[in-house]
């Protein structure tokens, strides 16, 4: 059920490419998106390679939905009753109200030989089960409950629980790539600055009452107090150092509930894709003062505007790269959010680990 294996990854040496910026860069990147595009046309959203085996039978299947998520609750007893009309067998299923659950009930399944593991719950929910499942002989269910829905994003699965299901009952899979943050697995990204000030700010509470717009207001809460910080990247062979407002490290296409990490990424592509918001004020010399502080705040204001539609690889203050793995270390030390969790602080490694998770995803038009 898995699909086409990838091709062999390329050198370290070609592994690592920055994307200039100026008037260079912005023809760069349109040839390259051109290329994709063309290359793309017919495939889903997010993969080089679209599933093209026949559904096999891998017996009945388990379903664990985690019923804090913003619409866990509700999901849970549609999720089940959509399955069955779908003709999946369900061998048993879990409503968890703590989270702590997780990691024992996907234990007992697996030791139970169960290959078929059906999760419904938001990013953090996904992120946190794909470290029990990887390198083992388990086919994903991805049913989207949460706020961001970002890896159900990059994959083309509908965020409608009966679609989902959809995907899952006709039983194409593909393989996918796992990122690692000092060994920590994450489907989307890993982030340092905005983003993971952001995240601190998104509680459970505000996240069930203003859904997908519960973003914008924490970005909106923090923004004023947002300080530049000093990161230095080793990218392959490449090094890279400048004073930063937002790095992104990506796996995939989407993070912060449909932002763009890069438009070309995808979850099969062996590659970690990064951008990092430059601070304007350290360049200026005005970093601390309050006309720096505008600099700043205007400059993630016109980013922002883009990050929607990927054109923010073109903006001058945006440095992008490409690698297979990274180091980075900030002055001063800072918090990492991966996949809107909270997992350590700087420095630290990042690293792709290929093909490592089977998935259900559409299946090839």
């Amino acid at each position: 059920m898995e699909g086409r294996p990838l091709e062999e990854a390329p050198g370290p040496a070609l592994a690592a490419s920055l994307v200039l910026r100026g008037p260079l860069a912005s023809r760069t990147v349109r040839a390259h998106l051109a290329d994709h595009a063309t290359r793309r046309r017919s495939l889903e959203p997010a993969l080089i390679e679209p599933p093209r085996r026949l559904p096999l039978d891998e017996g009945p299947a388990a379903l664990v939905v985690n019923t804090q998520s913003r619409s866990g609750r509700e999901a849970y007893a549609l999720a089940r009753s959509a399955l069955a009309s779908r003709g999946v067998v369900l061998a048993e299923s879990h409503a968890l109200s703590k989270s702590g659950r997780l990691r024992r009930v996907l234990e007992q399944l697996l030791e139970r030989g169960t290959r078929r593991i059906l999760v419904g719950g938001g990013d953090g929910t996904l992120s946190g089960a794909v470290g029990h499942l990887l390198g083992r002989d388990v086919t994903l269910g991805v049913l989207p409950l949460g706020t961001g829905n970002d890896f159900a994003r990059s994959l083309g699965i509908p965020a409608d629980v009966e679609a989902a299901c959809d995907v899952i009952a006709r039983g194409y899979a593909a393989r996918v790539d796992v990122g690692l943050a000092n060994g920590r697995p994450f489907l989307n990204a890993a982030s340092l600055g905005l983003a993971t000030a952001i995240a601190k700010r998104l509680t459970k509470r505000l996240k069930q009452r203003a859904g997908v717009l519960a973003y914008p207001v924490a970005a909106a809460a923090e923004v004023m107090d947002l300080k530049p910080f000093r990161i230095r990247i080793k990218a392959d062979e490449q090094e890279v150092e400048m004073d930063v407002l937002q790095l992104v490290v990506g796996n995939g296409r989407y993070h912060g509930a449909g932002i763009m990490v890069a438009p070309d990424a995808t979850l099969d592509d062996r590659r970690l894709h990064v951008y990092a918001i430059e601070a304007p004020s350290a360049t200026s010399g005005r970093d601390g003062t309050g006309l720096g502080q505008l600099q700043d705040l205007a400059t993630l204001a016109r980013v922002a505007l883009s990050l929607r539609s990927g054109e923010h690889v073109d903006h001058p203050a945006v440095t992008s790269l490409r690698a297979a793995r990274l180091y980075v270390e900030a002055t001063p030390a800072q918090e990492v959010n991966a996949d809107g969790e909270l997992i350590g602080m700087t420095p630290m490694r990042f690293e792709v680990a290929p093909a490592a998770l089977r998935v259900y995803a559409p299946a090839p038009s």
